[in-house]
This record gives C-alpha cells, structure tokens and sequence, in this order.
C-alpha cells in the first residue's frame, strides 16, 4: 500500500466491493504479497521484516466491512462493547452471550482482516477448562479467528490449553479494564522497577505458553519498547508508545465519534459531526415535508 499524497490521495469513499491491494504488497515493497486472509504467520513475519500491525475495533458487520476494506490487518471485537455500544459504565458488565452475537456479525463481514475476541470478565478466570469452553463458543459460533484475555503468567496454563487445542490467543498487560477495581481505577502500569520487571516477566511466560500477540496497554514507552524488543511475538500498543509492532485504538475514539476520549488516542476523523449533521439534515426535511420527494417515491 502506498502513502496518501497530493498525486495518490485517500479514497473520498470506500472502494466497496473491490478487494483490497490485489498483487499489491502490505508495505508498498516488491515482493511481499497481500494476503487474502491474515494469519498467525503473517503477523510473525510482518514483526521479523518491521512492518506494522494495524487494529481497531469493530462490533458490528457495517463498520467492519468499511475497515476491512480500508485494509485493517486485525479487527478485535472488544470487550469495550460494553462502554461503547451498551452503555454500561465498564466492560465488567458484559457477557458472553452478549459478546458472540457482535462477533459473528464481524466475522461475517470481513473477508480480510484477522478477527480477535475478547473473553468477557468471567468467562475464563477460574480455570483453564473454562477459558476454552468460553473460547470454544468464539469460533464455533461466533467465527472469530483468535481470541484475547486479560492477564499475565498466572493464565499461562490457560494460554497453553487454548493453544493445544488450536486456537490462537492473544494476551493483554498493562492496564487491564477488567480489573480496573483492583489497580486502583485507569493508571498506568510498569512505572515502578518491580513492575516493570513483572511485566517482563509476564509477558516472556504468555510467549512461553503459545500466545501469537500481545496488547500493551497504558504503560511507558520505554517498558513497551523492551517487551517488544525482547519478545519473538507481535505487541500491540494502546498508550504504550510508537516502538510497538502495531497500533490499536477503539473505532470510536479514532472517528471522533464521542465528547471525551483518553490522552493516547488520535482522532482521525469527525464522524460524529457528520452523523449529527446528517441527521439534523434528515429531521428538517421530514419537519418541512420535503422528504420524500418525486425521486424517492414510486408511482402508479
């Protein structure tokens, strides 16, 4: 893929319907195909050569076709679902049943893209057994690819079983929402030496046991960029700085669709301004009887 610029500028709309980068490399380098379908392997071997992780997230089939044809490499369908889409306060809330609906309909619409799970709070704690049954659920009736939990070494058996029984984890340090009541609410994580150390060591013990990525969240840079460095896996940033493997932000903070979004995340966008325009738009033509018109009705 080639960088936007005044001669090469970025669709206006999304060329729907087009496959992405057909015989075109993901880096814009010769040689380097894009996939039809990422996998495991590919995010390895994008790691080795240096390129980029894209991710956002996704929890409807609408959003995750127009980023699957953006060329998002990865879509996770977050446990954020619940702050984002159900109005709930964390994703604590949020439940199983709610989650495979949400994935399927991702999974469903994005021919490209790798679809990660989340595992909700307390579908996985309690025991390895558990943590696949819950993960067993995501693929059988929710399509996604791979699955993602919150947690360090003390889930490393949960990691391995998943993986045994194939299907690829990713794992989650730093802040972790899901227990934000234990870390004292939304800090950041790894500024003390000891725990800089723990996560090290954490992140070393989810490799150990077969994770395929991993998502830092809300930590110094310079803690991130040694895990990265250290680790044969793929990282995933969220507030853990630009030396990452790859990048990933809740969709809504990237569009700009809410009042309020956290210090790390840009926005690129301001779809809530045009939906909110389009929608006034939508009222004042129904108020004045404009809408519908001759072309958007039928005759006799």
């Amino acid at each position: 893929m080639t960088s936007p610029s005044p001669s090469n500028p970025v669709p206006a709309t999304p060329p729907f319907g087009v496959a992405l980068g057909q015989g075109q490399p993901k880096d814009g380098k010769q040689g380097v195909p894009v996939p039809s379908r990422v996998r495991v392997h590919h995010l390895k071997a994008w790691k080795e050569r240096g390129e980029r992780i894209s991710m956002l997230t996704a929890y409807d089939a609408v959003t995750a076709r127009i980023f699957d044809e953006a060329g998002i490499d990865t879509l996770l369908v977050g446990d954020s679902i619940g702050n984002t889409m159900f109005g709930y306060d964390s994703t604590i809330p949020v439940t199983l049943d709610e989650m495979v609906p949400a994935v399927r309909a991702v999974s469903g619409a994005a021919t490209r893209a790798m679809v990660i799970a989340d595992l909700p709070f307390g579908s996985y704690e309690a025991s390895p057994t558990l943590a696949l049954a819950s993960a067993v659920r995501m693929l059988k009736e929710g399509g996604a690819h791979a699955v993602k939990f919150e947690g360090g070494a003390h889930l490393a058996e949960h990691v391995r079983l998943l993986t045994r029984s194939g299907i690829p984890v990713v794992g989650h340090l730093g802040f972790t929402p899901q227990s934000e009541n234990m870390l004292g609410g939304k800090r950041v994580q790894g500024r003390e030496e000891d725990a800089i150390e723990i996560l090290v060591d954490d992140a070393f013990a989810l490799q150990d046991a077969g994770a395929v990525m991993l998502v830092l969240e809300m930590m110094p840079s310079p803690v991130a960029a040694r895990i990265t460095e250290v680790l044969a896996i793929p990282t995933i940033g969220i507030g853990a700085g630009v030396q990452c493997d790859g990048q990933v932000l809740v969709w809504t903070d990237m569009a700009g669709m809410t009042d309020w979004s956290p210090r790390f995340a840009k926005q690129f966008g301001q779809v809530g301004a045009e939906l909110y325009a389009a929608a006034r738009a939508y009222k004042h033509e129904v108020a004045e009887g404009t809408f519908p018109d001759e072309e958007h009705s039928f005759s006799s």
